[in-house]
């Protein structure tokens, strides 16, 4: 006969290791902030010092304007901790504040340094690298594990942790809250009994009847109620009012109208005396300004809407295309015919600003054993140049957009494509006796560059 022992009861299990802590929503520091609390709040998001944000984007926005986007965006679209509205969205509904507009110029202002240095090349990989490393950098700060059992047994200095979790201990039983009706307009059989035991006076309510309180001589509002009456005065039957919200009245009109007065004004006093791009930037730069100074203007006084907004972006879009036209190309679109006779007579180099240039070659006699070197630089427009029928042509073409038109070729074969570059050496047609040789550089900013051989 066998006896069984009760068996000891086991010891309780340790708890599994808590799990690392979420990471905390994205927001905009209120307190650790220098201009928006863009820093702060991604040191914040990714356990990293805010400073080493503040560094790195210090660095981006010199070396490239790349920061300063990144900061203007981020303002516009992180919310500001505490609030669930990003910036961004409050200026698409109509509500510009100062905060909305220092992101949209620091963005822009970003864009335009980042436009500018786009040719060079180092600062720019060195700014990708950077940026790079500082992403490696916070998401491995944030997917950092909490050290585990073993690590934190071997600490010694490690706090122990408690075997056991501390229950919650539940809350204190209370009765129920009273609702209005028995709270507010309690029924006129009730007597409410007060501190002393006593019954006090007696509320009348009902949400459709009666209203008011018994006295000690039993009226309400010094009437002696009556059945089917109402107690107690009447209530106004006046509707009152309704209160009308007058929103700020659109000033998009004249902001309009101001910026396209500053465009034409600036365009004009720069026409004659500027290059094509630097006469337009200085009218769209104009505009621009006007648009950021109605935005400011607008937080005060009067409202835009995202129209406004829309057209600063494009016009300050539109200013980084005229910054970049070359500005070899001027505002006088001129016809220009260059016709040297000799050799001697042939300049090393022409230029035109805009327009249509002609260098006619055909008389042009070219000794055998000969070369003849000339260089034609045309901004914008179409270059022409007709070769004599028996030299030989060593041609090395450039345009920067547009065609390039070689003999051979048929006229409405018209390839427009940007970066052309043409290098060839056309010889004389068959049964023509060679003479010298050309050595033509021939280079178009925008349009075409056409050759063609004088007929014999």
């Amino acid at each position: 006969m066998t006896s069984s022992t009760p068996s000891r009861p086991t010891q309780h299990e340790a708890p599994p290791a808590a799990d690392a802590a979420p990471a905390a929503p994205l927001r905009r520091s209120r307190t650790s902030r220098v201009v928006g609390g863009v820093c702060g709040g991604l040191g914040r998001h990714f356990d990293l010092d805010p400073v080493i944000f503040r560094i790195v984007l210090g660095v981006l926005a010199v070396t490239g304007g790349i920061g300063l986007v990144f900061y203007g965006f981020a303002w516009l679209v992180i919310p500001l901790a505490g609030e669930e509205e990003s910036e961004g969205r409050r200026l698409l509904t109509g509500r510009v504040s100062g905060a909305s507009l220092a992101a949209i110029l620091m963005a822009l202002v970003g864009c335009g340094i980042f436009l500018s240095m786009l040719r060079t090349g180092s600062l720019l990989g060195f700014a990708v690298l950077l940026s790079l490393a500082t992403a490696g950098a916070a998401h491995w700060s944030q997917r950092r594990r909490p050290p585990s059992e073993g690590e934190a047994e071997a600490d010694p200095e490690a706090k122990p942790k408690a075997p056991h979790g501390r229950v919650p201990v539940p809350p204190e039983a209370k009765a129920p809250p009273l609702s209005f009706l028995e709270r507010e307009m309690s029924s006129w059989w009730r007597d409410p009994i007060v501190k002393d035991g006593s019954t006090g006076k007696v509320a009348i309510g009902y949400m459709w009847g009666p209203h008011g309180i018994v006295d000690a001589e039993g009226k309400v509002g010094g009437e002696v109620p009556r059945p089917g009456s109402q107690w107690g005065p009447p209530r106004n039957a006046e509707r009152p009012e309704p209160s009308v919200r007058r929103s700020p009245y659109s000033i998009a009109g004249l902001i309009n109208l101001l910026a396209l007065a500053a465009a034409v004004t600036g365009t004009a006093l720069t026409w004659e005396s500027q290059p094509l791009g630097i006469s337009l930037a200085t009218g769209l730069a104009a505009a621009l300004g006007v648009f950021g100074l109605g935005l400011v203007v607008s937080s005060f006084l009067g409202r835009t809407g995202f129209g406004t907004i829309f057209q600063a972006v494009v016009t300050a879009a539109l200013l980084a295309g005229a910054l970049a036209l070359p500005t070899k190309i001027t505002t006088d679109w001129t016809r220009q015919t260059w016709t040297p006779s000799t050799v001697a007579a042939v300049q090393p180099r022409y230029d035109l600003g805009a327009g249509v240039g002609t260098l006619d070659l055909s008389r042009l006699s070219v000794p055998e054993g000969t070369t003849v070197s000339t260089t034609v630089d045309v901004g914008a427009g179409k270059l022409e140049v007709v070769v004599p029928e028996d030299v030989v042509v060593r041609l090395h073409a450039q345009v920067g957009l547009g065609d390039v038109q070689l003999p051979g070729q048929a006229p409405d074969d018209i390839d427009i494509a940007p970066d052309r570059d043409e290098t060839r050496t056309l010889n004389p047609p068959a049964g023509t006796d060679p003479a010298g040789t050309l050595d033509l550089s021939l280079e178009v900013g925008l349009g075409q560059v056409e050759v063609t051989r004088a007929a014999s």
